[in-house]
């Protein structure tokens, strides 16, 4: 009867030291995902390159399928994402080589786009379109080098509500430019 006890104890250790190592091991693999590349990223690696510095702030970030062209009274033709909401570029970033400095609690207000599988250009060109990738490993969207970014009061398709902010951040152009007021 002894035998038979200690047989089933060392099995039934034997097999919650499994069931722990097994749990122990998994992974998020969300979280350490990255997203797809984007077509004209694949095919334009000019305008992706290596990693900004500092705290990305990544939980704070938008996603988008498609990059569109819309005519915004006043303003000219800016980008907008796949839901019309206006896309910002910043003075404080780099566009050669692209370099995002917003990161940490500046990435809360100024939320990083960041491609969701293949992105689409509408009234863009394609060779325009490229990626950076963060400090975290997350592949922001830039248009000729310059990292892209939703601004957190914007909270409806069409508004602007970040142009002019701090006299850096600018609604982006099609071309990749900083939108101006237009007479």
């Amino acid at each position: 009867m002894t035998r038979h006890r200690i047989v089933l104890a060392t099995a039934a250790g034997l097999a919650s030291t499994l069931l722990l190592a097994a749990c122990g091991s998994s992974t998020d693999s969300a979280s350490n995902a990255s997203p797809g590349k984007t077509a004209a990223a694949a095919t334009d690696s000019a305008t992706s390159t290596p990693a900004d510095s500092g705290d990305s702030g990544s939980a704070d970030m938008a996603t988008t399928t498609m990059l569109m062209a819309k005519e915004m009274q006043g303003m000219g033709s800016v980008v907008t994402d796949d839901k019309g909401m206006t896309l910002y570029r910043s003075d404080m970033d780099q566009a050669t080589p692209s370099m995002s400095m917003c990161t940490g609690d500046c990435a809360k207000t100024w939320m990083p786009v960041m491609a969701q599988g293949d992105v689409q250009a509408m009234g863009v060109k394609n060779s325009l379109v490229g990626t950076v990738k963060r400090s975290d490993g997350m592949e922001q969207l830039t248009l000729d080098g310059w990292p892209l970014y939703r601004y957190m009061d914007d909270t409806k398709a069409g508004q602007m509500n970040g142009q002019g902010k701090e006299k850096m951040w600018f609604a982006v152009t099609p071309s990749g430019g900083k939108s101006t007021m237009t007479s």
